[in-house]
């Protein structure tokens, strides 16, 4: 069943025809993401304890992509906070309410429908790789149990059309316990882990972008992932 579903998007994502060949144009900038790097920061060292570990392993220039598993809300911010670049990320639609939608979009944050091959949002996020910029993606598509038991084709074509290298990262801490004051999130000051792995190349090198090198694609990364979350929990005791 997953296979199937991994089939399905990849045939959704590698119609060339849907994405503009001028990938960068609307893409949000790089300053907005700054500041929301700058917000991020002040919330999350003041709000938790984030302990970094291998944020030396995000290549300082260039296009790149960060693979996060989602267990929490916090998840996002949290990697905004602490990333060492400023970070674009993919968010759904729902998110784009009220005051919320002026505020993502100028912190440089891209709405994506979730329902349907979005080309507004696969011709934003590759122009942010286009213009060498940090695309933020949570592999899963949504949040569960954060631990990249079943990724989305999207990633898989991100990387292989921008040749953009992946960054695994996981993302620990954020539902081991409740909070006192707000139900909804980790206690205030409390340890939050986030661990960045090595940058590897989704593609097999040869460039193909059809279906069947989509759904090879998303295996090898789907091993890289596992294999980081399964390493960041032994060296953080999680």
């Amino acid at each position: 069943m997953r296979r199937d579903a991994r089939r399905g998007e990849a045939d959704r994502v590698t119609r060339k025809d849907t994405v503009s060949p001028s990938a960068g144009a609307g893409a949000p900038g790089h300053g907005g993401a700054a500041v929301g790097r700058r917000i991020g920061i002040g919330l999350m060292y003041g709000l938790w304890k984030p302990r970094v570990l291998g944020a030396w392993r995000v290549p300082a220039t260039g296009p790149v992509i960060l693979a996060v598993n989602h267990a929490h809300n916090i998840d996002g911010p949290m990697l905004m906070g602490t990333a060492p670049r400023p970070v674009h990320f993919l968010i759904k639609k729902e998110a784009f309410t009220g005051p919320l939608d002026p505020f993502l979009r100028g912190i440089g944050q891209i709405e994506v429908d979730r329902t349907t091959a979005d080309r507004t949002a696969i011709t934003h996020a590759l122009g942010v790789l286009e213009r060498g910029g940090v695309l933020g993606i949570f592999p899963e598509g949504t949040r569960g149990e954060g631990d990249f038991a079943s990724l989305r084709a999207g990633l898989a074509y991100f990387a292989v059309r921008s040749g953009a290298p992946i960054v695994p990262v996981a993302v620990l801490g954020s539902t081991d316990r409740r909070g006192r004051l707000i139900p909804g999130l980790p206690p205030l000051r409390s340890r939050v882990d986030v661990v960045f792995g090595d940058a590897f190349q989704a593609g097999d090198g040869t460039g193909r972008r059809t279906r069947k090198a989509l759904d090879e694609a998303t295996v090898r990364i789907q091993e890289r992932l596992t294999a980081h979350l399964k390493n960041a929990r032994l060296s953080t005791g999680r």
